[in-house]
């Protein structure tokens, strides 16, 4: 496995970003998406982009966010082989909320109820069942 990493929502990006960096974490990449009308910003401790906060940023607001804004959103890791490691959480007991339907991410959640982000590392497999039939479980 290979952390990815850590994702908030934001519902004042600038702001957001102006706390961030107050820490001391630098800004690393941007992702503005017109379509889903988000966007994602990246931020890193110098000379350590292995390690960002993702802010996600809802253009048209987020009413599922508390007034105060603290709000976590999921952990994400890279593994090598997701249906692989999807049937192994399974067989675990542990419930697939979204599963890998299209070869490359599935959502879980801890015991403590974090999400969990499993993202296929380089391109997507091949839609493979019993997965690309499955439906989403609960939410993530």
């Amino acid at each position: 496995m290979k952390y990815l990493h850590t994702m908030v929502r934001v519902k004042d990006l600038d702001r957001a970003i102006a706390f961030y960096k107050l820490l001391g974490l630098e800004e690393t990449r941007r992702i503005d998406n017109d379509k889903g009308r988000f966007t994602l910003v990246f931020l890193a401790p110098p000379g350590q982009p292995e390690c960002p906060v993702e802010l996600t940023y809802n253009w048209d607001g987020d009413e599922e966010l508390p007034s105060d804004s603290r709000h976590f959103g999921h952990l994400a890791y890279q593994v090598d082989d997701i249906y692989a490691k999807c049937a192994e959480l399974q067989a675990a007991g542990v419930t697939i909320n979204r599963p890998p339907r299209d070869g490359r991410m599935a959502f879980v959640r801890s015991p403590d109820n974090i999400s969990i982000e499993l993202l296929q590392a380089g391109d997507a497999l091949p839609p493979q069942e019993p997965w690309a039939s499955m439906e989403n479980t609960g939410h993530w």
